[in-house]
């Protein structure tokens, strides 16, 4: 004789149970918010070489991560759960810089190291950038460290940056209109970099 399983009323509600916990937890967990870098217009700068390669951007390991860092202050790494930067902070630091300097340096085409168009620089950027985050006043702090070297000139010329520019607003979206801000006056600094040295007699 054919047995057909008992469905017992206790494991039912267990199913249901399960069922109610899962949704509960999709509900509660909404997509992260995604913020982008927005680019920044400067003075325009002339006597720059014709072709200028932005090297991919180097940075602070605790920096490579999906989620936007509040702050690294006082030995506590502050890092917003949900909200996240819309792609790799590097490669968005790159593509921003590199419109950002194609519109100071007029005379020069700005290449990107991972773009689709390659050439024959006469001027190579080099970029670290070491700090990208608030401090305990609430400014966003941009420290990098720069390198630029002339096709045919020696050694490269090396120069620090350090920018503090304070939000708009205390909120992510105030810190990321910051940091556009800051990276705005990075490119500047960069721009007054690229003219070509004098030749050395």
């Amino acid at each position: 004789m054919m047995r057909h399983p008992v469905h017992h009323p206790f494991r039912r509600a267990l199913g249901a149970l399960a069922v109610a916990v899962a949704l509960a937890a999709c509900s509660s967990s909404p997509p992260p918010a995604l913020y982008t870098i927005a680019p920044i217009s400067g003075a325009p700068v002339s006597g720059a070489p014709g072709v200028v390669l932005l090297q991919q951007i180097t940075l602070a390991r605790y920096l490579e991560r999906q989620q936007i860092v509040r702050s690294s202050e006082n030995y506590r790494l502050d890092v917003m759960s949900n909200d996240w930067w819309g792609e790799p902070l590097g490669a968005m630091l790159g593509r921003v810089l590199v419109e950002e300097l194609g519109q100071r340096l007029p005379g020069s085409t700005v290449l990107g190291e991972n773009g689709g168009i390659s050439s024959s620089p006469d001027v190579t950027v080099e970029l670290n950038i070491l700090r990208l985050d608030k401090d305990t006043a609430g400014n966003v702090i941009l420290q990098a460290q720069a390198g630029v070297a002339f096709r045919g000139k020696g050694a490269p010329v090396l120069r620090a940056f350090r920018f503090s520019v304070p939000p708009p607003s205390p909120d992510v979206a105030g810190e990321v209109a910051a940091i556009s801000t800051a990276v705005g006056q990075l490119a500047d600094g960069l721009a007054t970099m690229l003219p070509a040295p004098p030749l050395r007699k």
